[in-house]
């Protein structure tokens, strides 16, 4: 699956580097590295490497990419399993450099595999929200055709306010308009039924704020079900809600497919059947692959920040990187800033 760009034209001519936190990821850093290498070697992008200048040198020097990829210093670095303070305790780590590069102007982008609670915490911290916006929250895509579905907050925040979930619907929607090309996104709120009435206190009355919002399309509720059905072009939750529900469904998929191997290493017949359907079955696994996405999205944050798969391999960050700079380049967050001013504007006339 790939973000659909073409119709920005002259706005994809960004050429400041993607800021990669070299130190992010259960695999850094020598995945991180591989990843950049192949991001430019592989598909033009401009990245810079932040992390250790001795370490990433060494790293570079097994691709023979040492000219290829330049290096920031950052000597320290946010482990996997540090929490949101960590961003306070190492103000100089690889992921806050990294938000000071786009900061400054000098990156167009962040992209890091590692603890979300950090990068989340740091990009607020570096970046800070955008005027108007009360949290920044986690967007991802999900593999539905013929485009794809968004579903926010994934992770951000797990407990919200229904105002929260109504401004979590135009970050959504301004991010559907830019990478998906969709004029007027269909919204829905997800919940235990689709009923208006269905839910807590929370959703019952982000249900009411939604279904008179300005400058939304709000097409009610949806169920767990309904995230791949293509229900909705626009899917918003709690961080809470909207995170057991990605892992479960990347949780399904794997089990799928491990039950599906199983089943073809059973016979000879089966495994005959695979070859001759190989090639589906690899688009399929291809398309439901949340490396091939490029991670997730932090959206309402004065710049763009992607938020790989802490397990993420060389490829997945290497798509990464290539989502990040078509977001940069797609004007993202000034689609949400211009949405978010418009609604602050429609709400004074009223």
């Amino acid at each position: 699956m790939r973000t659909d760009f073409s119709a920005w034209g002259d706005t994809l001519s960004d050429s400041r580097p993607i800021a990669l936190d070299a130190m992010g990821g259960d695999h850094a850093p020598h995945e991180i590295v591989a990843g950049a290498v192949h991001a430019v070697r592989e598909r033009g992008l401009n990245v810079v490497l932040v992390g250790p200048p001795r370490v990433l040198y060494e790293a570079l020097t097994d691709h023979d990419a040492t000219k290829e990829v330049p290096i920031v210093r950052a000597e320290e670095a946010l482990a996997m399993d540090e929490g949101a303070l960590a961003s306070l305790r190492r103000p100089r780590s690889s992921i806050a450099i990294a938000c000071h590069l786009v900061r400054q102007g000098n990156a167009s982008a962040v992209v890091s595999a590692g603890s979300t609670a950090g990068i989340v915490a740091t990009g607020r911290l570096r970046l800070k929200g955008q005027p108007g916006i009360l949290r920044p929250a986690i967007a991802v895509a999900l593999p539905t055709e013929p485009v794809p579905t968004l579903l926010l907050d994934a992770g951000a925040n797990a407990e919200v306010k229904p105002e929260m979930l109504v401004q979590f619907a135009h970050l959504g929607s301004a991010y559907a308009e830019t990478a998906f090309g969709l004029p007027k996104p269909r919204v829905g709120l997800l919940t235990i039924g689709s009923e208006a009435e269905k839910g807590n206190k929370l959703v019952k009355r982000a249900h009411e704020l939604l279904a008179t919002a300005p400058n939304l399309h709000f097409v009610g509720n949806v169920e767990g079900y309904d995230l791949l059905t293509g229900a909705a072009d626009v899917i918003v939750a709690d961080g809470f809600t909207g995170n057991v529900a990605l892992k479960t469904m990347e949780g399904a998929v794997r089990y799928a497919f491990g039950q599906l191997r199983e089943a073809i290493n059973e016979s000879k017949l089966a495994k005959l059947g695979a070859i001759m359907q190989r090639s589906t079955i690899r688009d399929l696994h291809r398309r439901l692959d949340a490396e091939e996405h490029g991670g997730a999205v932090l959206l309402g944050l004065n710049g763009t920040v992607v938020i790989a798969h802490g397990s993420s391999r060389a490829a997945g960050i290497s798509a990464a990187c290539r989502l990040a700079a078509d977001l940069a380049a797609g004007g993202v967050v000034g689609r949400i800033g211009e949405r978010v001013a418009g609604t602050h504007r429609t709400h004074r006339l009223w």
